[in-house]
């Protein structure tokens, strides 16, 4: 646990270049973007040349980018993301409110893309060059090179306008009035079709990574001193060699979590979620640059923590992860 926490200190430390990385990067980038918010405004609503310039005057648009930038990292030390000109509210708050829908998208299609995926693995797996294994192969395969915006779509079509079972879209039924048990069923019925086209496509991911792991291991020269010893092949399979190629599995788990994040911004927009996916193409659309740059650094921060726990969990599950890196 010790040389765990140090490994974390570390982690750390380094996250720090990072997220300077990531702020910059973006904020440079949206400099080079046409447009700004007022744009997008005087497009939608109008207005004549003086409300255009007194509006860039209130907004700080009128200032140079050296002076912004220098503002908004001093408002970031004092824990201040900005204010969202197209919400008219603090940016914290805006992605505080959104941020649990995508949390439970997101672990959701997690839970589903690694369990379901890992167990298909070792199904494949235990019995490499089988027909089992061929055909599983074949359909994770065929899923991987599905777009999940398609594949959205696809299930919209068949499940909520032909067979009626799902709702379209949305987190939940608006103005239902309902509390409790039934407005927890209500989300997970609205839950079933997003998580569905966003896990499925990373479930063919671990399926594939859990049975090329496990094809590799029955090769190695101690399965077949295990087998000489009597051991059962169930014991063999999930003991031996579905415990060795879990590992890799770990270590692809955090390194999706940008991917996935990354794939919630257009599952939430098909299936109108009210997540931080979708929050992002508001801002885009509004040309809304505190908002998204606040939206990208919150998310650039959950994707290192992620990381950071897959570590941790690492070092736990094999000692020698991170052994030198550790020592104090």
């Amino acid at each position: 646990m010790k040389r765990a926490l140090i490994l974390l200190r570390r982690r750390l430390l380094g996250a720090v270049p990072v997220l300077l990385i990531v702020i910059a990067g973006t904020f440079l980038l949206l400099e080079a973007a046409p447009g700004d918010a007022v744009d997008a405004y005087a497009v939608s609503v109008g207005g004549d040349a003086g409300l255009i310039e007194e509006l860039r005057r209130q907004w700080g648009l009128d200032q140079s980018p050296t002076t912004r930038f220098a503002t908004y990292l001093w408002a970031l030390l004092r824990g201040d993301l900005g204010w969202s000109v197209s919400f008219s509210r603090p940016i914290l708050d805006v992605i505080v409110e959104r941020l649990p829908t995508t949390f439970l998208l997101m672990g959701s299609a997690t839970a589903l893309s690694f369990g379901l995926g890992t167990l298909l693995g070792i199904v494949a797996g235990a019995r490499p060059g089988s027909l089992r294994d061929r055909t599983l192969s074949l359909a994770s395969l065929a899923l991987y090179a599905v777009p999940g915006f398609w594949l959205g779509l696809v299930l919209i079509v068949i499940f909520s306008i032909q067979l009626r079972w799902l709702p379209i879209g949305g987190i939940e039924t608006i103005a239902s009035g309902k509390t409790g048990f039934e407005r927890a069923l209500d989300i997970a019925r609205h839950l079933v079709l997003p998580v569905a086209a966003l896990g499925f496509i990373y479930l063919a991911l671990y399926l594939r990574m859990m049975r090329s792991g496990m094809a590799e291991i029955w090769r190695m020269d101690f399965i077949a001193a295990a087998k000489a010893r009597g051991i059962s092949r169930q014991r063999l399979i999930l003991r031996h060699v579905a415990r060795n190629a879990l590992l890799p599995l770990v270590t692809m788990l955090g390194l999706q979590s940008a991917s996935m994040l990354g794939g919630s911004v257009v599952i939430e927009s098909v299936f109108a979620v009210p997540g931080i996916g979708r929050l992002a193409q508001e801002a885009v659309a509004s040309r809304d640059a505190p908002l998204l740059l606040g939206i990208i650094l919150i998310s650039a921060v959950l994707v290192i923590l992620v990381n950071l726990a897959v570590d941790i969990v690492y070092a736990l599950l094999d000692p020698r992860v991170g052994a030198d890196e550790a020592t104090p």
